[in-house]
């Protein structure tokens, strides 16, 4: 009624502004769900009525679309509710704007009805609507005679695509003969018509689908018809509309490369038009670049830019060849920094092009480059200051040494001040740049116009280390712990590195420089200096400048950084400097070689070898450290303090063997020493190495660098000299000086270490020796001494096989001795310790003489056994595999553990039980390894499979020991499911067919399985830890191998009453006797095997609370893992009753478990048993032959024994 009312004429606030909104003729009729509620009170039905009436003013249809506007933009939701209450009257409104839009001259009314339009279709979002408005446009287009009256239509199809761009695929796909329209338009003599067009493909283009389709209309028909439209573009909306096309297609490989082949230019120097019919974009673009609008020159930098992304080295020579860099260089002096940062990025493309450099360009510019960065540090566009260094940088790098860059010495020096306040800059990534840039100007061809400014160079040098030094003392942040705080720390050290990184090579150029100018007689000083100055500003002043900064500040931060972090990049170019301050300097460099020396930078430059440079990695930092080690050795020989001075001609010879030897030293100190003390027959190569380490020992020790110990030392020198002695050499005379330097020096600390007694004094004396020996190493257990005695027991090993080769048991009483004491020596390794060719060495001659023994050879073969599995499992993966093949090639060996292993059953034999356990558990232990690696196999072993599980079943009193180690190889070939390429496990005599229910066992019987299973019980009821532990790890791999074959029997096996019985029983000693590792893993089997008529479901949750509630900081590494083991197979299973207490127990276990991870060994160490700390070890394994009996197990340990 309100409605009404308002059309009659009543009065009421706002009516003159309601009734010229409706059509007053008409509104009665309407109702009132087409009026919208708030102002402006449009009516959607009165709309549809007047705009397309002739007789309504345009005026008033303006003023009417305008308030629609505003109430689209104000109240969007309820005209979006208004105009969608009839889709039909929807479309129909769509299709009456479009009418008008296309019947309308008048550009206002046009760019409102557009507006609105878009307005509605993103907000209405229907496809319907979208459908028919690309109609509507698709169908003017078509039926239009010409482009005249295009132009509206075109724009609202470029602002439709805008806003909606997944439009642009289906215009293309579904409208392509628009396309034809659109070339209409680009040819049609009006610049809006060919702005709209241009603005619509460029949103075609934008959509990657829409390209690839376009791709053959821009090829064959656009592309020549574009270069044209924006060659002659005049109005500024065509030429920024063609700039935007231009952008999208430049992002498009294939779009480039078409624009640019038809971009011809002729081969004139002065730079002339392309063949007719075709525009050339460099050109083009060149042109926009000298226009005075610096839209349009920012623009034209973009897209050269754009262009030279793709490939600089394929597009630059057409930018060039039109002369495009001039005028670049010369906007750099545009106050607008838009501008500036465009040229720059153009110019950095352009100078990965030779062209760029031969036509002269730099030169001409560089004087523009150096003006346009001392202002642009005048502001505070970082990024601009990065940009002009870099471009600096590029332009400093590549310029050819033949074409000068700098031609006055004033320019020079201006080039030098700017980058001085670029590298005092107090933002790191510009004073970064700038340490680059100063890299690259510190050449000779750039530095070489006379007068050289040593001064200005002085003073940039101290610029650049004074704010790396600044930046090295800044304290990193610290934050609380955790991964975050750890991660910053690494990054700031690694941005300090690479910071670092640069000054040194900055100064390793202008180290470079000054040894270059000493050959040029002008550089020498500043020859325009009055005759009666002071002459400091020359070469010599320079170079003393270089060696105090290199000592006063290169040096500091090379070892503060040092201490966080060792880069080889790094280190090289530092020891690089190091080596040229020598040439630099040579009349002090006697006393600086003297000052490193007492710095230990002897010991430095041989830790970097070993660590980067111990293969083919990192070629270029072993030669810079092998030189800088050379000349540092010839200056400090030179000029001895403790001797007398060489002649000349030791001089000669030290430099001819040092030059040899130098770049083959990259092994760790003990190694050198092991080396040194090599007594096999040394060759010429390996002679002139050991001569250059014993050297580099000497030298250190008389700057007081003793990075070795002196008893160690000492024995290596005797040893070395021992070996020039047998090989009947006669060392340098520099050689032998430091030989007997060393031996003086380290007389009074050599103690009991004289092993040559070993063989050249008599048998009481020898075993004095050695058990002197053996006494040492147990008192020092942090001692390294593999390197040190390894050498002299290969020379014996080899003297006694080769005099009692036939029958070892005739030789010495030493031998034993020297076995036990091998043995030792090689437990005390590391398990991250690869083994040697020393090492190799010694398993070869071990083996052979096991080779050579009999079973009754007890004192020998206990030791080598010992020997034997120690260096099989006391190094890293790699090292076992090649220990293996090693062991694994001796047959006699392999022949001598079956002989051994058979005396376990044979009847009258008395073998060692200690002996028995040592061939069982190598045995076991080659048998992994060879299944492991696939290792070649060149002798089997037989053993008979019924005589194991005999001895299993019905074990020897007081033999728990022997049944653990046969129990490790049982568990091992079931691992194998008995297909070990080693092992072959035969039948006892005779043996019936197998029945058919039991070749599914083979080669196991089901009543051998259940023998095994009893005796296994029989075993595990004696409550021995070490046996308890065996004997459940072989259950596990019994019930994977039934599993894998009848899960019914391993079921059964499992189920069996009186595993629960014996569960109870070896709980019977104490409330938490379930905290034990062989209980919790037998009791993981139950539950993994499902036998909750063994371990109810309730005894479940029993074990967890009760452990939930002891104290597990107590429990040894070995059953936290295995009670985490059962927690994790009762959660697997399903089996939680209470998760809290679950969840609370992992998660102290969790804890437990890696706050002991670093000094707790894993299970498994050294397969198959648990691995012991050094001392336990020594104690246990090298106790001296012939005293009898075997020393207690320690409680929880299987071990192999003695």
């Amino acid at each position: 009624m309100s409605v009404r009312n308002a059309a009659a004429g009543l009065p009421g606030p706002g009516r003159d502004e309601d009734t010229t909104l409706l059509f007053e003729r008409a509104h009665y009729r309407h109702d009132p769900c087409w009026l919208l509620p708030v102002p402006p009170r449009v009516c959607l039905a009165c709309m549809v009525e007047l705009l397309p009436e002739p007789c309504v003013s345009l005026v008033r249809k303006k003023h009417v679309l305008s308030c629609f506007r505003d109430a689209l933009l104000r109240h969007a939701s309820l005209v979006m509710q208004l105009v969608a209450q009839d889709q039909r009257i929807c479309i129909h409104f769509i299709s009456m704007l479009f009418g008008l839009l296309c019947n309308v001259e008048d550009g206002s009314v046009t760019d409102l009805c557009i507006e609105v339009l878009i307005q509605l279709t993103t907000q209405l979002k229907l496809e319907q609507i979208i459908h028919c408005l690309l109609d509507e446009c698709h169908k003017e287009l078509c039926n239009m005679p010409s482009m005249r009256g295009s132009l509206a239509t075109l724009t609202l199809l470029g602002k439709l695509v805008d806003a909606v761009p997944p439009l642009a695929d289906k215009l293309v796909m579904e409208h392509s003969d628009l396309m034809e329209h659109l070339l209409r338009g680009l040819v049609y003599p009006n610049e809006g018509v060919q702005a709209s067009v241009c603005y619509l493909y460029g949103k075609l283009y934008s959509s990657p689908v829409a390209a690839e389709i376009l791709s053959g209309h821009f090829r064959e028909k656009l592309c020549p018809l574009f270069l044209s439209t924006l060659d002659g573009a005049q109005t500024k909306e065509l030429q920024i509309n063609c700039l935007g096309l231009l952008r999208q297609l430049l992002k498009y490989d294939l779009f480039v490369s078409v624009i640019m082949n038809k971009s011809v230019l002729a081969d004139s120097t002065e730079g002339v038009e392309g063949p007719p019919g075709e525009t050339s974009l460099p050109l083009v673009l060149k042109k926009l670049l000298l226009s005075r609008d610096e839209t349009l020159q920012v623009a034209s930098a973009h897209c050269m830019t754009a262009v030279l992304v793709h490939s600089p080295l394929k597009h630059a020579p057409a930018f060039i060849h039109a002369d495009i860099p001039e005028f670049l260089f010369e906007h750099l002096s545009s106050s607008s920094e838009v501008l500036v940062w465009s040229s720059y990025n153009c110019l950095i493309l352009l100078a990965e092009e030779p062209l760029f450099f031969s036509k002269c360009h730099t030169v001409y510019g560089i004087e523009s480059v150096v003006r346009s960065l001392q202002g642009s540090l005048r502001m505070n566009n970082t990024e601009l200051h990065k940009q002009g260094l870099l471009l600096f940088a590029e332009i400093l790098t590549r310029q050819p040494e033949e074409i000068k860059l700098f031609t006055s010495s004033a320019m020079c020096r201006d080039a030098g001040r700017a980058l001085q306040e670029a590298v005092s800059s107090p933002v790191l990534e510009v004073a970064a740049e700038a340490v680059k840039a100063i890299s690259a100007f510190l050449r000779k061809d750039h530095q070489s116009v006379p007068p050289v400014q040593y001064r200005e160079l002085r003073a940039l040098l101290e610029a650049m280390l004074s704010r790396c030094a600044d930046f090295s003392q800044t304290p990193l942040n610290r934050r609380p712990l955790g991964h975050a705080s750890s991660r910053d720390s690494e990054k700031s050290i690694l941005r300090r590195g690479k910071f670092l990184l640069s000054t040194l090579e900055g100064f390793r150029n202008a180290c470079r420089l000054a040894v270059e100018f000493q050959s040029e007689p002008s550089a020498q000083e500043n020859p325009f200096t009055a005759p009666s100055a002071e002459k400091e500003d020359t070469l010599e002043d320079f170079s003393e400048f270089l060696l105090t900064a290199c000592d006063s500040l290169c040096i500091p931060m090379v070892m503060r950084h040092s201490e966080q972090a060792t880069h080889p990049d790094l280190m090289e170019v530092f020891l690089s400097i190091l080596h040229s301050l020598f040439v630099i300097a040579p009349h002090m460099k006697e006393k600086f070689s003297k000052k490193l020396a007492s710095s230990s930078f002897i010991r430095l430059t041989l830790e970097l070898k070993a660590r980067f440079c111990n293969s083919l990695s990192h070629s270029a930092l072993n030669q810079v450290c092998s030189n800088f080690l050379y000349c540092m050795s010839l200056n400090l020989l030179s000029a001895p303090e403790k001797t007398g001075p060489p002649s000349q001609e030791e001089l000669s010879v030290a430099s001819a063997f040092l030059q040899q030897g130098l770049p083959q030293i990259s092994s760790r100190s003990p190694e050198s020493l092991a080396f040194l003390s090599d007594r096999q027959y040394v060759e010429g190569t390996a002679r002139q190495r050991q001569y250059s380490t014993l050297l580099l020992f000497y030298l250190a020790y008389i700057h007081e660098d003793r990075f070795v110990s002196e008893a160690e030392l000492f024995v290596a020198v005797q040893s070395f000299l021992l070996s020039l002695q047998d090989q009947g050499e006669r060392p340098p005379l520099v050689v032998f000086r430091a030989s007997i330097y060393l031996l003086a020096i380290c007389q009074d600390k050599d103690g009991a270490l004289d092993e040559d007694l070993i063989y050249s004094s008599p048998v009481d004396t020898a075993r004095k020796v050695v058990i002197v020996l053996r006494t040492f190493l147990r008192k020092n257990e942090d001692v390294e001494v593999s390197g040190l005695i390894r050498g002299h027991f290969l020379l014996i090993l080899q003297q006694l096989l080769m005099e009692h080769g036939a029958s070892p048991s005739g030789a010495s009483g030493n031998l034993p001795l020297l076995l036990s004491l091998l043995s030792l020596v090689q437990l005390k390794n590391t398990s991250e310790q690869e083994l040697d060719s020393m090492a190799m060495k010694l398993l070869h001659q071990v083996s052979k003489l096991c080779g050579k023994c009999g079973p009754a050879d007890v004192d020998i073969l206990q030791p080598a056994f010992n020997f034997l599995y120690w260096s099989l499992h006391q190094t890293t993966p790699s090292s076992q595999k090649r220990a293996a093949a090693v062991l694994l090639s001796s047959t006699a060996l392999i022949e001598l553990l079956e002989k051994t292993l058979v005396l376990t059953w044979t009847k009258g034999a008395s073998p060692s039980t200690t002996l028995l356990c040592s061939a069982w558990l190598l045995t076991a232990s080659f048998s992994a390894q060879q299944h492991d690696g696939s290792l070649q196999v060149h002798q089997k072993l037989s053993v008979e499979l019924d005589q194991v599980l005999k001895v299993l079943s019905f074990p020897k009193k007081k033999a728990a020991l022997l049944s653990a180690a046969i129990l490790c190889f049982l568990r091992t070939a079931l691992q194998q499911n008995f297909s070990s390429a080693l092992v072959a496990l035969v039948p006892s005599g005779a043996q019936p067919p197998p029945a058919s229910e039991n070749t599914v066992l083979a080669p196991l019987r089901i009543s051998q399985v259940l023998s095994l299973v009893i005796g296994l019980q029989n075993l595990l009821v004696q409550k021995d830890p070490l046996l308890s532990y065996a004997c459940v790890g072989c259950l596990e791999a019994l019930l994977d191998y039934l599993h894998a074959r009848s899960p019914d029997i391993a079921f059964h096996v499992v189920s069996q009453p009186w595993n629960r019985f014996l569960l109870f029983t070896l709980l019977d000693v104490g409330e938490s006797s379930f905290l034990r590792p062989e209980i919790l893993r037998f009791m993981t089997l139950l539950v993994r095997f499902q036998s909750s008529s063994v371990l109810s479901h309730e005894e479940v949750g029993h074990v967890l609370q009760a452990a939930a509630l002891a104290d597990l900081s107590t429990l040894s590494n070995n059953t936290r893992q295995a009670l985490h083991g059962f927690l994790l197979q009762v959660q697997s299973m399903g089996l939680l009753a209470d998760h809290t207490t679950a969840h609370t127990l992992q998660a102290s276990l969790e804890g437990l478990t890696l706050s002991s991870s670093s000094t707790q060994p894993p299970l498994d160490m050294l397969y198959p048993f648990l691995h012991l700390g050094a001392l336990a070890w020594a104690r246990f394994c090298c106790q001296l032959p012939g005293r009898g009996g075997c020393i207690p197990v320690p409680h929880q340990r299987l071990t192999f024994v003695t």
